[in-house]
């Protein structure tokens, strides 16, 4: 999301701003639009903890100083965050930017101790998975058959065809999966080690026959990155899904007209 324009600060907040960013560019190896990101969320606390410090004194206007910031303060900004009905993501990303602040200053003794570290996260709502449409599903498949890889049509048919989540794809072994004549289920172990039999329907099972060969010999895992040669991670299961999505949307624009995902 776009984040709003830098409020006004006070000299004495711009000092500790520029002091902060100059410190970022020069000990760490951060991208300048990270810098900004860190910058602005801190300028915009300190925006609002002067103007809220300075109506609490009267007609004093009340300068920043990473001394005089208290856990309570922090703790105060966040439910004004929520108040004003910033998305949890949002509210999380500001509140990670002021304890990296305070964190710095603790080891720059500029403060005594990190007031930022009783301060949680707000939560934020579990989404659950939405199924792919009849479309959706066809435009994949299309796109994994014409591109894919045999690694990567194998997986793309085991998710669809099995349910399996990511984390059971990207773990699975050889030794789980158990082949017959016509079919075949797989011996899942979830997070909690407790065991489960996945049954094969005949597209998963001929996948599967089609490609176990094509592994190497005594390979512990069924899914194999091509950099690493271990387990596929899920952020990278996730990027090839992302991949052959985005083909199933190019295929489908050039020859059933124009939809999206």
């Amino acid at each position: 999301m776009k984040r709003a324009s830098t409020p006004p600060v006070s000299s004495a907040g711009a000092r500790a701003l520029a002091v902060y960013e100059a410190w970022m560019r020069e000990q760490e190896a951060l991208a300048t639009a990270s810098i900004r990101n860190y910058v602005s969320d801190l300028s915009h606390f300190i925006a609002w903890y002067e103007q809220r410090a300075t109506q609490a004194a009267g007609d004093t206007g009340v300068l920043f100083s990473p001394r005089e910031i208290t856990t309570a303060e922090l703790l105060r900004y966040r439910d004004v965050l929520q108040e004003r009905e910033h998305k949890p993501a949002s509210i999380n990303r500001a509140l990670l930017s002021l304890k990296r602040y305070f964190h710095w200053a603790c080891s720059q003794q500029l403060v005594s101790s990190d007031p930022s570290v009783p301060v949680k996260l707000v939560g934020e709502p579990s989404v659950p998975p939405r199924q792919l449409s009849d479309q959706e599903e066809l435009a994949l498949i299309e796109a994994v058959n014409k591109y894919g890889t045999l690694r990567d049509r194998t997986m793309i048919l085991l998710l669809l065809h099995t349910g399996l989540r990511a984390s059971e794809l990207c773990g699975l072994r050889p030794d789980q999966i158990r082949l017959g004549e016509g079919s075949g289920h797989l011996c899942v172990v979830d997070t909690r080690n407790n065991t489960r039999s996945v049954p094969l329907d005949t597209t998963a099972y001929r996948a599967l026959l089609e490609y176990l060969p094509s592994l190497p010999a005594q390979s512990p895992w069924v899914f194999l990155s091509e950099k690493t040669h271990n387990a596929l991670s899920e952020r990278a299961l996730g990027y090839i899904i992302k991949k052959y999505a985005d083909l199933g949307l190019l295929f489908f624009t050039q020859h059933c007209g124009v939809w999206f995902f």
